[in-house]
Parts: structure tokens; C-alpha cells; sequence
């Protein structure tokens, strides 16, 4: 074989001139003190504020605390396999997650690493952790509806896409089961969820995969797990990177939901942190800027203005509360920071009420300009009313005597509320709402035994789907209730009621 002396020097050449010497200049310092998730690193006075820091063995730390000798870091990994004189080095890169079609369907960690065994994440694109909220003019009015499926926040309190709507409450009192019924229901829209576990139980978070598997919704649903033995920086910066691999979609004209379950151990997690770091505490040991720390996180929910693309990043973020304290520090932090609350009654969820949502306090602040129009005209007066029959019933428990008004508008509020109760992972079309819902407050059910409720409405929305398929569809295309409407829907509601009469084996005054 000969060599070809021009094609070697063309070969020498073009390397040569491609060739640009390059020097990896980073700095080295020693961790002089480690212990409980953090480090204290003397040597890297050039380090960032956020910038991610390298120790042996792979693990990474940010540096959180710049001192005058010293940079206290805090580190996202095993921090027993980190000792004392241990060499550390600068990245000069800020934390980034991986972020694209990939990370849908999967269990990963805050770093987004997989978590459920199905190898590892293949994409190219990352994006950073921390990053600014659109400001006002990159954003616009929240008008779309984001539905719930669940009766009594879509006719009551309803979510806009871009909305932040807070669902607050005491624990067991059904905050998480809402969030999963709300991913269920996306199922068959454009919009992707992240549902991000911050410091639950793993077997917890375990059956809630497994549910969201067994509906069909983990094809569109990311699951970012710090659990409650992951550390407090993984637990800290979990919302954070689920937001960041939401904000994805959504600058590219996409819709998602992310629900951040939730933040008062995010914020436990973030006091543990700077008290470790020796920041001044504040109220209830809470640093200075646990305000910062979930306004900055909040604010990045918003609808886009169509210049960035119309896309939406909705926010459920879930508070618990101890005994019901809705005015202790982190509810009333986050209660200022979004659009509304969904707050959830132990009493009301130990009767029987399900879900628990206490029709007085709790409010959405985008009200009905991100409602369907068939259900804003339907379910308009429905918050007052049951407000109202809440101090009824109150008052009627003293015994005194009523008179016939007074009953029958207790009456028609034990069966709204009966009508209102909804089994869990259950969520329910919008049409077949607001045909319950109108049969409801249009008095159809005031005759209806209270326990006959839930058999009634199943046996008319059933009736509804056999054999008035047009009407149904007429709805769910045009989304109103206009007077025409309205009337095929009385003639249907008549039509059924003698059938119910019939099957009951009684007739029933309609």
C-alpha cells in the first residue's frame, strides 16, 4: 500500500489550522467541615452564587452561602461519601435538568435521574433550574378552562390555564386525591403534567403511580420524587426542576400542569437548610426569604402572550395545614401568592363530604372567565346558595320550628350537596356536569329521596348518553345553554323522571 505524501500534508495542514490550544482553568478548594447536606468549602473565592460545584465520587453540591473565608454548600447526593480535605472544583455551569419528550411517562429525581428502572434519559436538551418569570407583557388574561373533572371546583372554584389555585388543608383530608383526579381527567387534552412528591412516603408515592398507570395517564405525566428520606437540598430544589421541565412544553405553545405536593415541606426542608447554613431565622425559624423562595417559584405559572407562543404552565400547589390554622405563616404566604384556594374541612370529609371543599373560604380569583358558558350560567348562584345553606343548617340543628320556605331550601341543599359528593379517580366530563348540576339547581331533584341522589343522577346522565347522544354532543360542541337548550334539556330531565318514577315502583310528584 502506498501512502499519498499530499493527501497526509493536506490532512497535517487542515488540522493545524483547525487546532486552538485551550487551558482548563478551574478553582480547587477543600471541604473544611460536612455534615447533615451541607459542606463548608474554604479555596473557591471565585465561585457564583448557584453555581454547581463538583465533589469526588460524582456528586454535585451548589454553592448556597458566600462567606467572607468560606462558601457553604449545599449538596445534592450522598453527603457521607464526602469528607473532610476532600478536593472540590467549580463547574462555572449553573444546575440544569434534562428536559424534551423523554422525561414524559418517567419517575426521576430532582436531577433527573430515573428512577423507575426504564434506563436512562435520552435528550439533548437541558434547561436550568432557576429562571426568571415571564414578565406582565409576556403574559395575557387567563381565559381557557383547565378542567378538573370534578364537580364542585369546575362549577364553583374553576382553574384557568395559567391559573395558580392553592388546595389547602389538613392532612387526610383528600388534597392529593384532587391533584390525581385532575391528571386523570387531562387525559385525551393537549395538556402534560408534572406532579412533584416533596418529602411523602415513598410507598405512598408508590400507589399513586400505580394509579396513575392503571388510568392511562402516566403517558403524559412526568413524577418527580424527592421522598421523605432524600435530603433537604433534593427536597428544596424539586419544585424547582419539575417547574423547569414544565416551562419546556409550555414555551414552545404547549399546556401543562405541575403540582407541587407539597410546599410546606418544601419550605421545611429550605428552613432546614439555612438554619444549618447559620442564616438569621424569622418567623416560626422560617429564613427571611421563604416568601422569595415561593413567589419566585409561583410566578413562573402563567399563560403566555401569543408573542412567546400562547402556551400555559398551571399551578396546584398543595399547603397542609396543623388543626385547620389557615392563618399560620407558609398558608398565609402561599394564599397571597396565588389565584384562589381550595381550602378542605376535616369535619365536612369525615361526614361523608367528598371532596371536602368548604364552599365559604374557599375561591378562585379568575372567577368565571375561565368557565365553560353552559356552566357559568348553570352553576352561577351555586357557591352562594350552598353558602348560605351552610348557616341554615347550622341553625335548623337548634330544633326551632321552620317554616315551609325555609325547608325546602334546606332541602334542595342537602340534595345539592348529595349531588355534589364524588367518588375518588372518578372525574366527570364538563357536559355531564352541567346536565347534573342544571337538574340540581332547577329544583328536578327536590322530590328525589336524598339517599336516591347519586342513583338518579347515574341512571339520567346513562339515559342522556343512549338515547339523547345529539343533545349531549349539541352541549359539549357549543359549550352554551341557550334558551332552546334548555328546553330539550327540561323535555329529557321529564321524559327520565317518569322512568325513575316507574323503576322506583312509586310515582313521584315532578
Amino acid at each position: 500500500m502506498k501512502f499519498k505524501a499530499d493527501e497526509i500534508a493536506s490532512l497535517i495542514q487542515h488540522e493545524i489550522e483547525q487546532y486552538e490550544s485551550k487551558i482548563d482553568v478551574r478553582e480547587v478548594g477543600r471541604v473544611i467541615e460536612v455534615g447533615d447536606g451541607i459542606a463548608r468549602v474554604y479555596g473557591l473565592s471565585g465561585v457564583m452564587a448557584g453555581e454547581m460545584v463538583e465533589f469526588p465520587n460524582n456528586i454535585f453540591g451548589l454553592a448556597f452561602n458566600l462567606e467572607e473565608n468560606s462558601v457553604g454548600v449545599i449538596i445534592l447526593g450522598d453527603y457521607l461519601k464526602i469528607y473532610e480535605g476532600d478536593e472540590v472544583r467549580s463547574t462555572g455551569r449553573l444546575l440544569s435538568v434534562p428536559v424534551g419528550d423523554a422525561v414524559l411517562g418517567r419517575v426521576l429525581d430532582p436531577l433527573g435521574n430515573p428512577l423507575d428502572g426504564a434506563g436512562p434519559i435520552v435528550t439533548t436538551e437541558r434547561r436550568l433550574v432557576e429562571s426568571t418569570a415571564p414578565g406582565v407583557a409576556g403574559r395575557q388574561p387567563v381565559k381557557q378552562p383547565l378542567q378538573t373533572g370534578i364537580k364542585a371546583i369546575d362549577a364553583m372554584t374553576p382553574i384557568g390555564r395559567g391559573q395558580r389555585e392553592l388546595i389547602i388543608g389538613d392532612r387526610k383530608t383528600g388534597k392529593t386525591a384532587i391533584c390525581i383526579d385532575t391528571i386523570i381527567n387531562q387525559k385525551n387534552t393537549d395538556v402534560k403534567c408534572f406532579y412533584i412528591a416533596v418529602g411523602q412516603k415513598d410507598s405512598t408515592v408508590a400507589g399513586l403511580i400505580d394509579t396513575l398507570r392503571a388510568n392511562g395517564a402516566m403517558d403524559y405525566t412526568t413524577v418527580i420524587v424527592a421522598g421523605a428520606s432524600s435530603p433537604a437540598p433534593l427536597q428544596y430544589i424539586a419544585p424547582y426542576a419539575g417547574c423547569a421541565m414544565a416551562e419546556y412544553f409550555t414555551y414552545k405553545g404547549g399546556h401543562t400542569l405541575v403540582i407541587y405536593d407539597d410546599l410546606s415541606k418544601q419550605a421545611q426542608a429550605y428552613r432546614q437548610l439555612a438554619l444549618l447554613m447559620r442564616r438569621p431565622p424569622g418567623r416560626e425559624a422560617y429564613p427571611g426569604d421563604i416568601f422569595y423562595c415561593h413567589s419566585r417559584l409561583l410566578e413562573r405559572a402563567a399563560k403566555l402572550s401569543d408573542e412567546l407562543g400562547g402556551g400555559s404552565l398551571t399551578a396546584l400547589p398543595i399547603v397542609e395545614t396543623l388543626e385547620g390554622e389557615v392563618s399560620a405563616y407558609i398558608p398565609t404566604n402561599v394564599i397571597s401568592i396565588t389565584d384562589g384556594q381550595i381550602y378542605l374541612q376535616p369535619d365536612l370529609f369525615f361526614a361523608g363530604q367528598r371532596p371536602a371543599m368548604n364552599v365559604g373560604i374557599s375561591v378562585s380569583r379568575v372567577g368565571g372567565s375561565a368557565q365553560v358558558p353552559a356552566m357559568k350560567k348553570v352553576a352561577g348562584g351555586l357557591r352562594l346558595d350552598l353558602a348560605s345553606f351552610r348557616e341554615l343548617e347550622a341553625f335548623a340543628q337548634l330544633g326551632t320550628d321552620l317554616d315551609a320556605a325555609t325547608q325546602s331550601r334546606l332541602d334542595r341543599g342537602y340534595r345539592m350537596t348529595e349531588l355534589l359528593k364524588q367518588g375518588l379517580y372518578n372525574p366527570m366530563h364538563v357536559t355531564d356536569q352541567v346536565l347534573s348540576i342544571y337538574a340540581g339547581t332547577r329544583g328536578h331533584l327536590d322530590k328525589i329521596p336524598q339517599k336516591e341522589v347519586h342513583n338518579w343522577e347515574q341512571g339520567f346522565l346513562k339515559f342522556i348518553h343512549d338515547e339523547r347522544k345529539t343533545l349531549w354532543q349539541k352541549i359539549t360542541d357549543s359549550k352554551q345553554m341557550d334558551d332552546a337548550t334548555a328546553a330539550e334539556v327540561e323535555k329529557a330531565i321529564a321524559e327520565f323522571q317518569k322512568r325513575f318514577a316507574m323503576q322506583a315502583g312509586k310515582t313521584v310528584m315532578v
